[in-house]
């Protein structure tokens, strides 16, 4: 019997807990090339979104910055977060528990980091085993949420048409994505003080509680295939 489904899990923010040493780094970086930026504007406005979306942002706000000072700031913030996560990443609490519950289900990481950061993050937190080489980044595919091309593009490759996937997402522009591309989506919902889950959109606290979200959709998504 063919698998069911495929798993589809974003990465900062839903497997590792990366996005307050994103923001904080972020912040240093940006602010040293004279685009004004704390570290809780990532974590209220721009989480899950991609950097380059980000400086343009701030560069329509304040000023623009010339090339080589963009290019400058990107690979000392990359280089930097390269070396911290390997002493101070940490997965998000309760994800090896519910990537093991979970069985042997296809499960792939799509990301909208570059395909290095997303290898370091697992690799650093432990989390490699889970996903071995299924690692698909926007910066490889050249499409970022909240764009469904990711998302679609890692379905496809995995073998699975977009009604047999389900995305696991933190962020307003992972779940959007998910949304736009016609898959399901459970949506990691930590700060739900800050942001609702959306329609159409599976809202969970934790991540305890995912493999029995997804015990729940294997029977629906069967059913919806007969």
């Amino acid at each position: 019997m063919p698998d069911p489904l495929c798993l589809l899990f974003d990465c900062d923010g839903t497997l590792v807990d990366s996005e307050p040493l994103l923001a904080e780094v972020m912040a240093k970086y940006l602010n040293q090339a004279g685009l004004p930026f704390q570290a809780g504007d990532y974590m209220t406005d721009f989480r899950g979104a991609r950097f380059a979306s980000i400086v343009s942002h701030l560069e329509r706000l304040h000023g623009r910055l010339e090339d080589p000072v963009r290019q400058r700031i990107e690979t000392a913030m990359r280089q930097e977060m390269h070396e911290r996560m390997v002493d101070e990443l940490e997965p998000i609490a309760g994800v090896p528990e519910a990537l093991d519950a979970l069985g042997s289900l296809p499960r792939c990481v799509a990301s909208n980091g570059p395909e290095t950061k997303i290898r370091r993050a697992l690799d650093s937190t432990g989390l490699r085993g889970f996903f071995g080489d299924r690692i698909y980044s926007a910066y490889t595919v050249g499409s970022w949420k909240p764009a469904p091309g990711l998302f679609l593009h890692a379905g496809r490759d995995m073998g699975f048409a977009p009604s047999d996937c389900i995305v696991i997402d933190d962020a307003q522009v992972g779940v959007r994505a998910a949304l736009a591309a016609g898959m399901r989506v459970v949506h990691l919902n930590r700060f739900p003080e800050l942001e609702p889950t959306p329609s159409g959109a599976i809202g969970i606290r934790h991540m305890r509680e995912l493999p029995a979200v997804i015990d729940k959709l294997i029977p629906a998504l069967a059913v919806g295939n007969l």
